[in-house]
């Protein structure tokens, strides 16, 4: 969508203060021994506690209030009664609706200690997020995005998953435009002022691909590999973004 006015700036920063909420909480509760269906719960209780309604539930019936994802799981990972251990990388995606206005974040964590090499990709991709959020600014082509995530991703030596990126978002959950986490010269559609969008790279330790798990939601890394994921709400403007989440 794009904001018409200050009624619909404080209408996405209501929900976008909700799911951000809720991110905080589950991510502050990921710790060893506690199973991915009780952060489930946490970030549940959040949105209720908000009168806002789960994004993946609402759009598409999802068998949870957020997706969590553990190690070689990427996205879309369903909250289970499978407790996470000391090592483990779990990415936690939260999304919601509120008097019909639509947000989305997201963020990586380590469960306890993990390797430095892990701890570089968790840096490296916060920072990619970061980066291109923040050279996405009205006048500049879709496509800065996925350059600016590329550039990060092949300076530390991780790779790319092509097929997820971020997308428009604030009168449903996923709308136009898709947006790119790597460079396509030819994606040169200008972004706009008032703008809402999401930018969320997917970043590996070696794949470029994911697969769907056998229950129909759950995209695995094709060779098993680690990954992490960081995303924000945000509306492009021609200096800085408006950061909603």
């Amino acid at each position: 969508m794009t904001i018409d006015g200050e009624e619909d700036l404080a209408a996405l920063r209501r929900i976008g203060k909700v799911v951000a909420l809720a991110r905080d909480a589950m991510l502050a509760e990921a710790k060893a021994g506690v199973s991915t269906l009780e952060l489930d719960e946490v970030g549940r209780d959040v949105m209720k506690a908000h009168k806002a309604r789960s994004a993946p539930k609402l759009a598409y019936k999802f068998p949870g209030f957020t997706c969590i994802s553990v190690n070689e799981d990427l996205a879309h990972g369903i909250p289970s009664k499978k407790r996470l251990r000391d090592g483990d990388l779990v990415n936690i995606d939260v999304s919601a609706e509120l008097d019909g206005y639509w947000a989305d974040t997201g963020a990586s964590t380590a469960v306890g200690d993990v390797s430095p090499r892990v701890e570089e990709l968790l840096e490296v991709t916060k920072k990619a997020q970061l980066d291109a959020m923040s050279q996405a600014r009205a006048g500049k082509p879709l496509n800065i995005v996925g350059q600016v995530v590329e550039k990060h991703a092949k300076r530390h030596g991780f790779r790319i998953i092509e097929t997820l990126g971020g997308h428009g978002v604030g009168r449903f959950i996923h709308e136009d435009p898709h947006v790119p986490n790597h460079f396509i010269r030819r994606e040169k559609k200008p972004l706009w002022e008032g703008l809402v969008l999401t930018i969320e790279p997917f970043l590996t330790m070696s794949a470029t691909e994911v697969f769907e798990l056998d229950d129909g939601w759950t995209l695995r890394t094709v060779d098993g590999c680690l990954g992490a994921q960081f995303e924000h709400t945000f509306v492009v403007m021609n200096g800085a973004p408006i950061v909603l989440t």
